[in-house]
């Protein structure tokens, strides 16, 4: 880890969400209604601190801006994040309140089967915080959100529009369609198959329909897009530039992350002037080693793994 430089280097921002994590891995096929014998594990999550911590651990700069309670999973952590060397210190932390907390259910396949979300802080994030963090975000390469909070959202990219460039993940279908509207404000979006389906309303069911759906999205003002096509690759769509690119089947054990960590690829490939292609490479490299093991984020993550895994890959490309 990098340590005193990092102050004067350019550094990415990630806002806003992190999650106390609880995952329940079924050891046999898995059956509802009844107890499954398995593994249950903790871990720090949520889509934005994911990202934060992967960027960190490859040596990007970066900046993390959530809301905490004043509680001891909080503190943990913040005690994490210093470790692994990315900045919470500006995150919002409330008295009284509870720690977003995230439990989930991965069958044998490492499929998520059932999950529980107890996030009641979304209040406590208003536009005067926002503005107390002004220099902070205004100061960043690139900011990258979650589809969380989209009126926090909206009043961020309007207000900082050509400030910074804007990242976005929309996590989720029904997440995506709620910052639909503010697409044109976004250098790079980056939604898996199922989410630019809800925004287009038509199925990515082919490759045409994948090219379409880019255009459609390009044509908003989007400079970057990044469809997520699971086994079916990573399409990618500049303006001067189109194409899909696929890998290897990946052993998968844990899909949980592997969007998170393609977050950091983007962010690596732009702080570091890769190429577009490059920069998926990079990219879908660090999602293939994330849904490779069982936690959220890959423990033994690092610059070089990931380098040497990408080189390593046998690469499919197709050029549009």
């Amino acid at each position: 880890m990098r340590g005193v430089s990092h102050l004067y280097e350019p550094y990415l921002l990630v806002f806003v969400l992190s999650i106390y994590d609880i995952f329940g891995f079924t050891s046999e096929k898995y059956r509802t209604h009844d107890s499954n014998p398995g593994v249950v594990k903790v871990s720090y999550g949520g889509v934005c601190r994911n990202i934060a911590e992967n960027m960190a651990r490859v040596g990007l700069n970066t900046k993390f801006i959530s809301y905490l309670g004043n509680d001891g999973k909080a503190r943990a952590m913040m005690d994490h994040a210093k470790k692994m060397n990315f900045d919470m210190s500006e995150s919002l932390i409330v008295d009284g309140a509870s720690t977003p907390t995230y439990m989930a259910i991965l069958d044998e396949h490492g499929e998520m089967v059932s999950a529980v979300v107890d996030i009641d802080m979304d209040d406590y994030v208003t536009t005067g915080f926002v503005e107390s963090r002004a220099k902070t975000i205004e100061g960043a390469e690139y900011v990258f959100f979650g589809a969380d909070q989209p009126q926090i959202i909206e009043y961020i990219v309007k207000t900082f529009q050509g400030k910074t460039k804007f990242v976005m993940d929309p996590v989720s279908g029904p997440k995506a369609q709620q910052i639909k509207h503010l697409l044109p404000y976004f250098h790079t979006f980056k939604p898996n198959r199922q989410e630019a389906e809800a925004i287009c309303g038509f199925a990515l069911d082919s490759e045409e329909a994948v090219k379409k759906a880019g255009h459609y999205f390009f044509g908003l003002g989007i400079e970057h897009v990044f469809i997520r096509l699971a086994e079916g690759g990573i399409y990618y769509k500049t303006a001067t530039e189109e194409g899909l690119i696929k890998t290897k089947k990946a052993n998968v054990v844990n899909v949980t992350g592997a969007g998170d960590s393609f977050n950091l690829g983007l962010g690596y490939g732009y702080i570091h002037g890769l190429s577009v292609v490059d920069t998926v490479k990079f990219a879908q490299t660090m999602a293939i080693l994330t849904i490779s093991h069982e936690e959220t984020i890959c423990p033994d993550l690092d610059l070089e793994t990931v380098k040497k895994a990408c080189e390593a890959m046998i690469w499919e490309e197709i050029v549009f």
